[in-house]
């Protein structure tokens, strides 16, 4: 991009010179008249003064949530379609805002696209707010004259990632309360319960049944090594982690998911939606299909597809066909690769992507369908056979106490 500099008519007696960035003059009429003035006239700057950035505050901290990212991308994307200029947008939603580093970092964009940075680049300094894949979509909307298109367009594709990762969560959440209720039902029996009664099974003179002495073995246990118990708890934990912060920790964690019995298709399905949704996205959105690979490979988790991705994408850049490298991976299905062959032999291959996708979000769906309907008798079912197991183990004595009786 280039920097032209300006002057302007702010009102009927006031005149204001400035600097603004664009492709071509005709943008950087354009985008003036934008802001709300009336350009009179417009120079190109010499080329040193092109990389021009913002001075932005470091001291910025906190945090922004990622469905306030998706609503401020439709509000912005509401208000350019209604002719307003793209400065008076993002102060007007600056000053709704209800998240103070939100609302900071708009006030800052604010100030570089006055100062003629185009609105990716002051995006780009928040890397942790905005996503190489957002900046993305933003630069190409903007190269298109298309900016509101492209907003919609991201707000729409975060809204269905937001609902499957929440459709994910909520699948989870019962299973994981009632493993949660159960464990402290069963850890309170075996601590306080079983102490109690082990009082009265120590004054009797016969032999405790072998349910019984499993389970003031295991009380025992729990209650003399329960310190240890949590540190080995705490120490496996930690071991996990930082194995799976090395490359090699984070492959094999990667390679076991994939294996997993029932789970690996699941996670591959996942993870493949995303990726071609992610890729359709920023193909229609304009942007070449090396760079939409590079930009949509970190949406991937999972190392293993990452890599075997990244050396598809190395093919595709020494002229080879995208679709027999991921078929000859061995790893992604024969419906993608054939798909993506067609939609490249047809030049339709943003259909082909979506039509990945949406298959592999049904197909995922599913999967949380069936996961969390299989998973909550399965738990009850798990938790009955735990506790029912030790009521009869502390009344088998009580049984046979009333047997000797008669």
């Amino acid at each position: 991009m280039a920097v032209y500099k300006y002057r302007a008519k702010k009102g009927p007696g006031e005149i204001i010179e400035d600097i603004i960035e664009a492709v071509s003059e005709k943008e950087a009429v354009d985008k003036i008249i934008q802001t709300g003035y009336v350009p009179v006239r417009v120079e190109k700057k010499a080329a040193e003064h092109t990389s021009k950035q913002p001075v932005l505050s470091r001291k910025l901290s906190g945090r922004v949530r990622s469905v306030e990212i998706t609503v401020f991308s439709r509000q912005l994307a509401s208000l350019l379609k209604s002719g307003v200029p793209i400065l008076n947008s993002i102060s007007t939603i600056a000053e709704q805002s209800e998240n103070p580093y939100l609302k900071s970092i708009l006030y800052h964009s604010h100030k570089a696209l006055k100062e003629g940075v185009a609105f990716s680049s002051a995006l780009r300094q928040y890397p942790k707010v905005f996503s190489p894949l957002y900046i993305a979509m933003v630069r190409a909307g903007e190269d298109s004259s298309a900016l509101p298109e492209a907003l919609i367009r991201i707000a729409g594709y975060r809204t269905k990632q937001d609902d499957m990762m929440s459709r994910f969560r909520m699948a989870l959440a019962y299973p994981m309360l009632m493993g949660l209720v159960g464990a402290g039902t069963i850890i309170f029996m075996l601590t306080f319960v079983m102490p109690r009664l082990m009082r009265i099974f120590v004054t009797m003179e016969q032999a405790l049944p072998l349910p019984t002495r499993i389970l003031i073995s295991t009380s025992q246990f729990l209650r003399h090594n329960w310190f240890w118990i949590i540190a080995g708890i705490f120490i496996v934990i930690y071991l996990i982690r930082r194995q799976a912060s090395t490359k090699i920790g984070r492959q094999a964690f990667s390679l076991l998911k994939l294996r997993l019995p029932m789970f690996g298709k699941f996670i591959v399905k996942a993870e493949l939606a995303r990726f071609n949704r992610t890729l359709e996205l920023l193909i229609k959105n304009g942007v070449p299909i090396l760079k939409a690979i590079e930009i949509a490979i970190p949406v991937l988790q999972n190392e293993i597809l990452r890599q075997k991705l990244q050396q598809s994408c190395q093919d595709l850049k020494q002229g080879g066909s995208f679709g027999n490298s991921l078929k000859g991976s061995g790893l992604f299905p024969l419906f993608m690769s054939n798909l993506v062959m067609v939609g490249e032999e047809s030049g339709k291959l943003d259909e082909a992507l979506g039509e990945i996708a949406t298959a592999y979000e049904h197909d995922t769906d599913t999967a949380i369908r069936t996961i969390s309907t299989l998973m909550e008798p399965l738990m009850i079912l798990i938790m009955g056979l735990i506790i029912g197991f030790m009521v009869i183990a502390m009344l088998l004595p009580v049984f046979e106490i009333n047997v000797m009786a008669k």
